[in-house]
């Protein structure tokens, strides 16, 4: 299992790549036949073709993220708290999400699950 070190790292990594809007750098965090559930209850994309596609449509929105807390860190995963800021439907848009990411042994994401709905969304 990697590092708590390792795993925060991922963190700030996938909080940047959104700053960034690269969504090929989102990608690379994940393992070849990782899973992204985003948010928990929608079909899994798998592999990391779907998931870079998925992020490519994400920060196509101009989307941003925010930590709220510093990542927790259990075992092979971690949690953390961010707000992702965004304009939605011609409104300034704030959503409230905890993320928890799965790695490997090599320090990549195997699994990533969103945890939000729609009480968690905001007009900012």
């Amino acid at each position: 299992m990697p590092a708590p070190e390792i795993m925060a790292a991922a963190v700030h990594a996938y909080v940047d790549g959104f700053e960034r809007g690269d969504a090929n750098a989102l990608a690379a965090l994940f393992a070849d036949d990782a899973t992204v559930e985003d948010p928990v209850g929608t079909p899994l994309k798998r592999g990391r073709e779907e998931i870079r596609a998925f992020y490519a449509q994400s920060v196509a929105t101009g989307a941003k993220l925010e930590l709220l807390g510093e990542p927790r860190c259990a075992g092979d995963y971690v949690a953390f708290p961010f707000a992702v800021k965004l304009d939605w439907q011609g409104n300034r848009s704030v959503i409230e999400v905890i993320d928890t990411f799965r790695f490997d042994a090599a320090g990549k994401i195997i699994e990533m699950r969103a945890f939000f709905g729609p009480a968690n969304m905001k007009s900012a």
